[in-house]
């Protein structure tokens, strides 16, 4: 066979092969987004939501929910709760997981996750005053029932449209503080922690210390380690007896997403129809997606995703103790750093530095709610308050697992 004639057959193979690959990529994504369609959605966590095409920025808001039901607001059987160690349902649907991310266009440029700490201390939409952000889902959810309920409904169809009213508050909460428009919503509750880490063969981290805790049912030596079921729900849930307390509980998020990054690019879970399967039933049953998130298209971004391209970092926090009227102690926040870190990030430059060009996908509007002071007069009980952290938030990538208390 002369050259013209091999070069000519190594051609028509290799356009065989990218066809095949067409085609295959093609059927999973309609499969994909086929069996998600009985997926519990949201329309109100995200008005107007439209699904984000390929090669564009987005932002989406991910959720860690304290909730003793699944996606549909179906009861989950109690013994599971003592094996997640998560306590008997006090009626509270609070947000122990907030993380803020952005997918940049280029897929040069690192996504960048953004943690903002359960108890950090701002002001809740909707003229709800200031209070720990966790509550936000809360206070929107009470308020729509105690309405609703005045106007005769009742039932499944209350708890439904209460729980849209809670996610709409929590992501115009996050917008203030931000100053970013979030695009995309979803909503795990602690069924689903739990179904993710043991479909996936269980995620790795790393300890720098044994974590021993009898709140969150801890009970881990120090050093590598693969974690499932249970022992991964406690692993990101303790802070007791954590020195920091929520913050060193976000960095133990923070390293639990880098280790979950690594879990599913080297397995090629996201792209193999068959390790795939088992993630779509969780979803399914655990996972609250906006009404325009196309998971097909979102996976095809987030598969490409890996080390140093996926980064974590936390919002800059004022002093952990403030003492507040009726929140107890909360994490010290101010909006204008919060925003201008956030600013910085997005934007590609170092926290603190000049920001230059603002990106799209930050909100150039007035805030949804009026910032209030860092800590009103009627909580003070310290003479100086601390001025918040003007040091760059530890950086976690998921290049390698990283080590966290």
């Amino acid at each position: 066979m002369d050259a013209k004639r091999t070069v000519r057959a190594v051609v028509r193979t290799l356009v065989a092969l990218a066809s095949a690959l067409s085609l295959t990529v093609a059927g999973l994504a309609w499969s994909l987004q086929h069996r998600l369609d009985t997926r519990v959605t949201s329309t109100a966590a995200i008005q107007h939501a439209v699904p984000t095409p390929s090669g564009q920025a987005y932002n989406a808001l991910l959720v860690g929910l304290d909730a003793r039901t699944d996606a549909a607001g179906n009861p989950l059987p109690p013994a599971l709760f003592n094996a997640l160690h998560v306590g008997p349902d006090t009626g509270q649907l609070n947000t122990d997981t907030i993380i803020l991310l952005h997918v940049p266009a280029d897929p040069g440029q690192p996504a960048q996750a953004i943690s903002i700490p359960r108890d950090s201390f701002v002001p809740i939409a909707g003229d709800r005053g200031t209070h720990k952000i966790n509550s936000a889902y809360e206070r929107g959810l009470k308020d729509a029932e105690d309405t609703l309920s005045a106007q005769g409904v009742s039932g499944a169809e209350l708890d439904q449209r209460g729980r849209e009213a809670g996610r709409s508050t929590l992501v115009a909460t996050v917008e203030a503080l931000t100053g970013v428009h979030a695009d995309h919503y979803a909503e795990i509750n602690f069924a689903g922690f739990d179904e993710l880490t043991q479909a996936l063969g269980g995620v790795p981290v790393c300890l720098n210390a044994p974590a021993h805790d009898s709140y969150s049912g801890v009970d881990l030596p120090a050093g590598p380690q693969t974690v499932t079921g249970p022992a991964a729900l406690a692993f990101v849930r303790q802070r007791h007896g954590l020195l920091n307390g929520d913050l060193d509980r976000i960095a133990r998020q923070q390293a639990f997403a880098a280790g979950l990054a690594q879990r599913l690019s080297a397995t090629g879970t996201l792209t193999n129809p068959v390790r795939l399967a088992p993630l779509v039933g969780v979803v399914n049953r655990n996972v609250v997606l906006d009404s325009g998130w196309n998971i097909a298209q979102a996976l095809t971004q987030l598969a490409g995703l890996s080390g140093n391209d996926l980064r974590f970092r936390t919002i800059p926090t004022g002093r952990p103790d403030l003492r507040t009227p009726f929140d107890g102690v909360a994490i010290q926040i101010d909006q204008a750093a919060v925003r201008s870190f956030v600013r910085s990030v997005l934007s590609g430059t170092e926290p603190g530095a000049p920001s230059g060009t603002q990106p799209s996908h930050i909100s150039s509007a007035e805030p949804a709610v009026a910032p209030a002071p860092v800590q009103p007069a009627a909580a003070a009980r310290s003479s100086t308050p601390a001025p918040h952290s003007t040091a760059p938030p530890r950086l976690i990538t998921a290049d390698g697992i990283p080590c966290v208390n």
